[in-house]
């Protein structure tokens, strides 16, 4: 088979991986309330809103996701490395990584409540617990074995000449800042703020007085996913995938023009400052066109 087409085949199916990953790491924030709006609900007992989230918003998505898929990625290399199958390593490599995540969301989510149990009354639900876990480490499971997929195919076609964990911990970490920027952009205000107008922002004076009733009942963690899977996960999946897809261009069209390995690392920089520049442009004529279209925020 021609390298080019192997190579545009292997990054193909690694942006497809990392679209799928950041999905998946959106919704499994949402129902557990780590993002950062989502960090509002630690205030919510102190603002008197007893409620039933799940919240385990202790460190950033970007330092909880680098560990995650770190661990996925140093279990699967050593266990590549005594010769085991490659699809099993990974699988093995995501369900250690799964159990490390349960073990901490559970932890995290007893940890708080029960310090905020004391001193705001806020109770512990089991049943909260129990709902949401599997959610919570199944959309997990997902974000990081597809993260590790594109991991391994990065450093086995692709060429990147970091090992695996290396490769994985930059994905984790990666995934965990879009998830913080672009998914939140699609729930916080939007979900926990209701009954305040839309737009406007959480002022300080109103961060914690969230919204503790759904449409029907007691709102909880698994409603956030349900809002979130319309807009905020899967573009927070397109921000990811479209960041690693964009940047394997770079090595691709630096292999094919460059004569080198200099040569070819210098049109790959050069490549990646254009692609920036050009998303900066695009990004200002989007702002520029949604504020002459629907001018200032008003509060009426």
């Amino acid at each position: 088979m021609d390298p080019t087409l192997l190579t545009l085949g292997a990054l193909a199916l690694v942006g497809a991986a990392a679209t799928v990953a950041g999905c998946a790491e959106d919704l499994e924030s949402d129902v557990g309330s780590q993002s950062n709006p989502n960090s509002q609900v630690q205030l919510g007992p102190q603002m008197g809103n007893i409620h039933r989230y799940f919240n385990k918003a202790i460190s950033g998505e970007p330092v909880s996701y680098g560990l995650y898929v770190t661990v996925a990625g140093a279990v699967a290399y050593a266990l590549l490395q005594i010769g085991l199958n490659p699809l099993l390593s990974l699988v093995i490599g995501s369900g250690v990584a799964a159990l490390v995540h349960g073990a901490y969301a559970v932890s995290a989510y007893l940890g708080r409540i029960v310090g905020q149990s004391k001193n705001f009354g806020q109770p512990v639900y089991m049943d909260v617990v129990l709902s949401h876990l599997g959610p919570i480490v199944g959309h997990g499971f997902i974000a990081v074995f597809c993260m590790l997929v594109a991991a391994y195919i990065a450093t086995t076609i692709l060429g990147n000449p970091f090992p695996l964990p290396m490769v994985a911990f930059i994905f984790g970490i990666t995934v965990g800042a879009i998830g913080s920027s672009t998914g939140d952009v699609h729930y916080g205000a939007e979900r926990e703020y209701q009954k305040y107008p839309f737009g406007g922002g959480v002022p300080v004076a109103n961060q914690g007085d969230i919204d503790v009733k759904a449409e029907t009942g007691i709102r909880n963690g698994m409603d956030s996913s349900y809002f979130c899977a319309k807009l905020g996960g899967p573009l927070t999946g397109l921000t990811f995938g479209l960041i690693v897809f964009l940047d394997g261009w770079r090595g691709i069209i630096g292999n094919i023009l460059g004569s080198d390995l200099i040569t070819k690392s210098i049109i790959a920089i050069i490549v990646g400052i254009v692609l920036v520049i050009i998303s900066l442009i695009i990004n200002r004529k989007i702002e520029v066109y949604a504020r002459e279209k629907y001018g200032p925020y008003t509060n009426r």
